[in-house]
């Protein structure tokens, strides 16, 4: 074998390597390069893989309820930077080049916020929906 060249992998055939890669499929766990999950798993128990579920469902629902705030924060700057410039144009306040220029800011910042905000959230939503039904065909199969 040339040493420049990589080692080469065996791909492995056993049934709890092939049920990683059906779990991944759904997107519910990350799986590195060479198809191991980023925690060592016990391959036939089910109460495990339930309880890995819902955990992962507990990082999610935190995850949605930082999407949440997050856009709350964006749609109040795009507000309050809309009221500034509103109040500017009609002239309630005077003209301030700074205020201006925060109120713009908010404005777009807040819009691409809330844009990418609610991307992350749609994905952290079907997430959620992957890994409630893995979960609940685990129970079903351990119900059986």
């Amino acid at each position: 074998m040339d040493p420049g060249s990589p080692p080469s992998v065996t791909p492995r055939n056993d049934a709890a390597y092939e049920l990683r890669f059906k779990i991944a499929k759904l997107g519910v766990m990350k799986i590195g390069g060479n198809g191991a999950l980023p925690f060592a798993a016990d391959d036939g128990d089910p109460a495990d893989e339930i309880a890995r579920l819902e955990s992962r469902l507990d990082e999610l629902a935190d995850a949605m309820a930082r999407c949440r705030k997050i856009s709350l924060i964006s749609q109040i700057a795009i507000a309050g930077g809309g009221i500034w410039l509103l109040a500017a144009a009609i002239g309630v306040i005077g003209f301030d080049p700074m205020g201006l220029m925060a109120a713009i800011a908010g404005v777009i910042g807040g819009t691409v916020m809330y844009g990418s905000n609610t991307t992350t959230s749609r994905q952290v939503d079907a997430a959620i929906e992957k890994a409630e039904a893995m979960r609940a065909a685990l129970i079903e199969a351990r119900d059986s």
